[in-house]
């Protein structure tokens, strides 16, 4: 492949980066803290009112349309697989715009379903789903309801301690590129992160463990990825998030969580509860039964409604049409770490850095890897530390891989049995 195709798919790629900018959804699905204020002042008994920005999706649909002619005329190698790519791309744009176009209405889950999935799709193993994923990890988060807590204390922590933590972690990792950390009154999330700067919502709940999981969660992967993405010159579009990148960038964020020890159990149940919750919408439950369900699991009125209102944002709020996003959550996770294990067991080792060049879907590899080829991508300037350990990494995914190996169910058997003849051990101080 010559000169021409790089210059050709570097001009689509920056039309639809272009495109991809003007139909994020997150923001424009945020909802007014007052709409908080409001239903819970009501004691959670009426149906909250919520309205959305007007937004004219033409102008990025003429975008992605002009992306896609010049695709069909491109002079690419079909083999390659480079039009399929950005046809891929080109769809997941348009999809966006024309599901912030349907908010409030029954067409906005078509879109939500085509570009994050819905519960009962089934996943790559072509037996699970997501909503069976978050069942079983429900039950097996349920087994440690006893556990003791003297062993679960936390450490509470507000948005300003917070944010000045994050802030000097962000230093450290991006010096002159670290984005600017700013606490905010107004936000669709706790917090969310960009290239040039990580908000944090002012009234939002944290504790200690708070603070590691979103040093490694937002700077150490979505900031990392959108700052080594601006440099990527050739493939521009590979450094904006859009939601066709979604389910690899959530599951590499929580691998990264998992594998610094960032992650806690609370975190782990908010992910199978709203997946849960997601199907709950879908059957027809509304947001006052979906409130109720999380005020079970969380006994906070300010949790439940920040949980549910993701459930709910953008779609219809008497049941039957919810946002799917965060089910990819799991499922990301899952297909991350069987990936990096795939990457050990078949020698692939070179694959590994292209996860963090820039924003990318796990079916991108066999692409990307050619176009790294031949000299389109260059190599992170950002990566997080445990990605930059090697050895470390390595043998971690080894030994993973090779936990597979073993026969678990019947090693379970057995420890079960020891441990119901071993009485509660009790220590003194």
């Amino acid at each position: 492949m010559g000169d021409v195709v790089k210059n050709q798919s570097t001009q689509i790629c920056h039309m639809l980066k272009s495109a991809a900018q003007k139909t994020r959804v997150v923001t424009h699905l945020g909802w007014h803290g007052g709409v908080r204020d409001q239903f819970l002042a009501n004691n959670a008994k009426r149906l909250p009112v919520v309205s959305y920005a007007d937004y004219n999706a033409q102008p990025e649909l003429d975008l992605v349309a002009q992306a896609r002619r010049l695709t069909k005329t491109a002079q690419f190698d079909q083999g390659v697989g480079i039009s399929d790519w950005l046809d891929r791309q080109a769809m997941s744009i348009e999809n966006s715009a024309r599901m912030r176009l349907a908010c409030g209405t029954p067409e906005f889950f078509t879109y939500s379903s085509a570009l994050y999935g819905a519960p009962g799709d089934v996943l790559i193993d072509q037996t699970s789903t997501a909503l069976t994923l978050a069942g079983d990890f429900s039950d097996a988060q349920s087994q440690l309801d006893g556990f003791n807590e003297k062993f679960l204390l936390q450490t509470d922590v507000d948005s300003s301690e917070l944010a000045a933590k994050l802030e000097t972690a962000v230093q450290k990792m991006f010096a002159d590129d670290a984005p600017v950390v700013t606490v905010v009154d107004e936000l669709s999330a706790n917090a969310l992160a960009g290239r040039e700067r990580i908000r944090v919502r002012r009234d939002a709940k944290f504790n200690d463990k708070d603070i590691d999981e979103l040093i490694h969660h937002e700077a150490g992967i979505h900031v990392a990825t959108s700052l080594n993405g601006k440099y990527q010159a050739a493939l521009p579009i590979l450094s904006t998030s859009y939601a066709g990148t979604a389910r690899t960038q959530e599951g590499l964020a929580l691998f990264s969580e998992l594998i610094t020890g960032s992650m806690d159990l609370d975190r782990l149940k908010r992910l199978s509860h709203r997946t849960l919750a997601i199907q709950m919408a879908v059957d027809g439950a509304d947001f006052i039964e979906v409130y109720h369900y999380f005020m079970e699991r969380t006994g906070s009125r300010f949790q439940a409604f920040e949980n549910y209102r993701r459930v709910f944002r953008g779609g219809v709020l008497t049941g039957g049409a919810p946002f799917t996003k965060d089910m990819v959550y799991l499922d990301g996770l899952i297909r991350v770490h069987n990936f990096l294990r795939a990457l050990v067991a078949n020698s692939r080792a070179d694959c590994m850095l292209l996860l963090f060049c820039w924003k990318l879907d796990l079916e991108d590899i066999p692409v990307l890897s050619q176009l790294s080829r031949i000299g389109m991508c260059i190599a992170p300037r950002y990566l997080p530390a445990w990605a930059s350990d090697m050895r470390f990494l390595l043998s971690y995914l080894a030994y993973s891989g090779f936990l597979n190996t073993i026969n678990l169910a019947q090693v379970s058997n057995h420890y079960e049995s020891l441990l119901q003849s071993a009485p509660l051990v009790e220590m003194g101080g």
